[in-house]
């Protein structure tokens, strides 16, 4: 393997003249073949590597500069190495663009229409591997289906997008490597914002790095490309309906040509002109520290009081002494840490003085007081080393002149505090009496279709909390003590006098939740009482702020561990069976022994609460519907909600019932058998949701291949799959198929009743989907990935 790795490269450049840029049915690419795909003036070339820089002798498919594979702008497979060097890239009979392993399948690329057209993969000039379909048409043209434009790993082409498709749910970013020579998805991403027209690089969701706005069609206001280097950029950004993204084209003398270098987005963060990094750097992320936007476009975050900006990490050879040794990260997350994760929890250490971060993999940390001796022989290995600068002297005049406007500053704010204080006093001196009145009085549920008897809408033991109270249990609404956010508003996290935790749920004025939703929220919970629903405690309400105060859930929501993938783990198949079994009587009480027959309408991960013990607690009756006991549906040109939840007769034609919740009840109990979310499938050709992936494997016998992998030792399989099965049959396309909430729990508890064979669930491809019939709808807001809409009317 030294060998393959060192002699590969010029292996592969000797190759390149015989080789085309076209693959056919039936054609093959393997490691060890001598043919391969070259772009047609030979620029680029698809083949497996194996990364010289990497630990294992693991390969890769990959598209790289021809002659120069050392880093390939594109890996089909970087989540998925392959063994043995057992690769083979084919198109086979049915047109599926696929790559095997050991006889078997890796990935498909492109899943063919198994016809008698034929299909066609070719490597173009400009780095993009196309696959195309014959068209029985008159002029003989072929229909592009699949691109690998469409699928960007860690390099910007010239000509890819940067940006969302809202048409086919593609989201265009970058995902850096790793490490150097491990192309598996790291910590840094950059992605296009169009509301701002910059580009943003992010670490692990938190914004480092920004380009500042596009400046005409040459600069950004912190990437400066004139003179830097031999190349210069033609930018532009597009917005459509359809689509919101930003381009770039490569200029030569100010002329445009077919390809250009590429940037690059390293294992660091930073980003690179791929043909020559050490010429241009377009953005030294690795430099920023969080304090502030220096002209270099570094973001502010938040840090710890005991780093100042004239810290920073330096490379050195040396030590501290022979007496200290480093200390291990935590065992349980070596394996996920990368560089930039090691010299984050370093930096957020405020006894770490040093880092080393290739420790098999994970990181090794340095907490030594002694002044690091530099060893300048080199015979010492070099770790990261925390040094610090010293700030440039202040001349007494500008201390003077700081001090003043401090002074001035704070005499302004005290004056207008006490004014404000005073007002505020008068205002709650006249007003307070009425807001107390009418929180206690009896509050009667507003409803276009329904009405409940006088005697049934009491709210009973609510208590009225002082504005005040709240405002000190919550620390002024601090940022330490704020859980989350959703469509309605913040929610904070306080702690009374008394000692007792509370959540405050602070309804945001934008959320459009208004006051006929308010006292429905507080009607329903208040007179609610169930082990599986969440406690209300009691509301607030002073002015334009409406609060509503909950009992505390130690462990925030379920999408909090479900979709994590570290706190994941917690989730054994027994707590989440017990999950599963806590939401079906949480409903079921609200569907049948409630003195109101209730229906949710928004049920989904994030309004599942967790308490100490694991229990879920249904939470958000913000959008809840009260029906009479012989009630069976209504309608609504209302639709609120979750798309990816809601039923099929619902999102269509606003018709609610029991039914509906159960719907949302099989959507649900997919995510936690599976810890996908409903919404991540993007592909072009794929499934449209987790619905349509599962309703494929079941048909496939393959269900069970839905299991979040984390449960494989802990699951029970029969209890598993009957929770696959039971799933189906909730999210069936019409809603007298499915069981009622009774018989969920019913199948759940009893493995002895045989469960019916499921129907075609609703929205399982794309095809499925109306989208004429969404878009009429003014209700919805598009999210700006084009992953997911929700209906904001009513929150």
């Amino acid at each position: 393997m030294f060998i393959i790795r060192i002699f590969f490269p010029i292996f592969l450049a000797s190759l390149a003249s015989s080789s085309s840029d076209t693959l056919k049915q039936g054609d093959e690419l393997n490691f060890s073949s001598s043919t391969f795909l070259v772009s047609a003036q030979k620029v680029f070339t698809l083949g497996f590597f194996i990364p010289p820089e990497g630990s294992s002798d693991d390969s890769f498919l990959g598209i790289w500069y021809s002659g120069n594979p050392n880093h390939p702008v594109w890996v089909a497979n970087r989540d998925k190495p392959i063994a043995n060097n057992s690769g083979v890239l084919t198109i086979d009979s049915t047109g599926t663009f696929v790559i095997r392993h050991n006889g078997g399948v890796l990935m498909e690329l492109y899943h063919g229409p198994n016809s008698t057209n034929s299909t066609i993969a070719t490597l173009l000039d400009t780095g993009n591997l196309v696959v195309t379909e014959e068209v029985n048409n008159n002029n003989g043209s072929n229909k592009r289906v699949w691109e690998s434009f469409d699928y960007p790993t860690d390099t910007l082409l010239p000509g890819m997008k940067l940006g969302v498709n809202h048409r086919t749910g593609l989201n265009w970013s970058l995902t850096a490597w790793f490490s150097q020579g491990i192309p598996s998805p790291g910590a840094f991403t950059m992605d296009w914002d169009p509301n701002t027209r910059q580009l943003i690089v992010r670490r692990r969701g938190l914004i480092y790095w920004t380009s500042g706005a596009l400046l005409g069609d040459k600069d950004f206001e912190f990437i400066k490309t004139d003179g830097n280097s031999n190349f210069n950029y033609n930018f532009s950004y597009v917005t459509t309906k359809d689509e919101e993204y930003f381009t770039y084209s490569s200029l030569v003398n100010d002329q445009k040509v077919a390809s250009g270098r590429g940037w690059l987005l390293n294992y660091l963060g930073n980003v690179y002109d791929g043909g020559d990094r050490d010429k241009y750097v377009i953005a030294q992320v690795d430099q920023c520290y969080g304090f502030s936007s220096d002209g270099g476009g570094c973001q502010v975050w938040e840090k710890p009081k005991c780093r100042t900006r004239y810290q920073r990490f330096e490379n050195r050879s040396g030590g501290f002494n022979d007496v200290d040794r480093p200390q291990p990260a935590r065992s349980d997350y070596s394996k996920s840490l990368g560089l930039s994760d090691c010299r984050a929890m370093c930096w957020n250490n405020c006894n770490c003085t040093g880092f080393k971060g290739d420790y098999a993999p994970g990181c090794l940390f340095w907490t030594s007081k002694k002044e690091f001796q530099q060893d300048n022989t080199g015979a010492t290995v070099p770790f990261f080393v925390l040094m610090s600068e010293q700030p440039p002297p202040e001349s007494p005049r500008k201390k003077w002149i700081w001090i003043l406007i401090v002074v001035a500053v704070a005499f302004v704010v005290v004056v207008f505090s006490l004014l404000c204080f005073l007002r505020t006093r008068r205002n709650i001196r006249l007003r307070g009496e009425d807001d107390l009145n009418e929180l206690v009085a009896p509050i009667r549920y507003v409803d276009t279709n329904h009405e409940v008897e006088n005697d049934e809408n009491k709210v009973n033991n609510l208590q009225v909390f002082n504005f005040e109270d709240i405002v000190a249990a919550t620390n002024s609404f601090s940022s330490e003590n704020k859980l989350g956010e959703g469509g309605f508003g913040p929610v904070y996290k306080g702690k009374l006098i008394d000692g007792c935790e509370i959540a405050v749920k602070q309804l945001s004025r934008r959320s459009g939740q208004g006051v006929v939703e308010f006292k429905n929220e507080i009607m329903l919970i208040a007179r609610l009482q169930h082990v599986n629903l969440v406690r209300l405690l009691g509301c607030c309400l002073k002015g334009n702020e409406k609060m509503l105060i909950y009992e505390y859930m130690l462990n925030k929501s379920l999408d909090f561990f479900l979709f994590d993938p570290i706190q994941k783990e917690q989730l054994t198949w027994e707590k989440r069976f017990n999950i599963i079994q806590g939401i079906a009587q949480g409903l079921l009480y609200l569907h049948k022994y409630s003195r109101l027959k209730i229906i949710h309408r928004d049920m989904k991960v994030s309004n599942i609460l967790l308490d100490e013990n694991m229990n879920p607690k249904i939470s958000d009756f913000g959008m809840a519907r009260i029906f009479k006991q012989n009630v069976l549906e209504a309608n609504t040109e209302r639709v609120v909600g979750t798309y990816g939840y809601m039923a099929p007769e619902y999102a269509m034609e606003g018709i609610f019932s029991v039914k509906t919740d159960v719907y949302s009840f099989g959507v649900l109990m997919l995510e936690i058998v599976s810890g996908q979310k409903n919404n991540s499938f993007h592909h072009l050709s794929g499934p449209l949701n987790l619905v349509g992936y599962v309703w494929e494997l079941w048909n496939k016998n393959a269900a069970l291949e839905i299991m979040d992998p984390i449960l494989r030792d802990s699951c029970v399989s029969q209890q598993l799959m009957r929770c696959i099965h039971l799933s189906l049959l909730c999210v069936e396309d019409r809603a007298v198929d499915r069981p009622t909430m009774s018989d969920v729990i019913s199948m759940l508890n009893n493995g002895n009743i045989v469960l019916p064979l499921p129907k075609k669930p609703a929205f399982v491809s794309r095809s499925d989907v109306v989208e004429e019939d969404l878009q009429q709808r003014k209700s919805e807001k598009y999210s700006i990935n084009g992953v997911s809409f929700t209906a904001m009317d009513g929150r």
